[in-house]
């Protein structure tokens, strides 16, 4: 079964939010984390994993993409507070939880 992912990353301070979305999640984050593909991502230092939806459907994470990305931060941060309150990077938790 194949999954998407719509991410939300944040630089270190929590200041720069940018929104993706990939079919492999850790692949892509560790792509940015490394800054292997050159933009708004490696410009702005958006390492940090803070929040990611997971879905079936590439039309639908496509879709859901556009909508995050359409909110005002206000509402993209009240996103990540929700489901992420102290802003951890969840790539490292994703990590871990694979290794068990």
């Amino acid at each position: 079964m194949k999954y998407y992912y719509v991410y939300i990353l944040s630089d270190k301070n929590n200041k720069v939010l940018y929104t993706g979305v990939t079919n492999d999640l850790l692949r892509r984050v560790k792509e940015h984390k490394s800054e292997l593909v050159k933009g708004f991502s490696s410009k702005y230092q958006t390492h940090k994993l803070v929040y990611y939806e997971e879905g079936l459907d590439a039309y639908g994470a496509i879709s859901r993409e556009k909508q995050i990305k359409g909110l005002s931060r206000f509402k993209k941060i009240k996103l990540v507070n929700e489901s992420n309150p102290e802003w951890e990077d969840l790539y490292y938790k994703i990590l871990n939880e694979m290794n068990k």
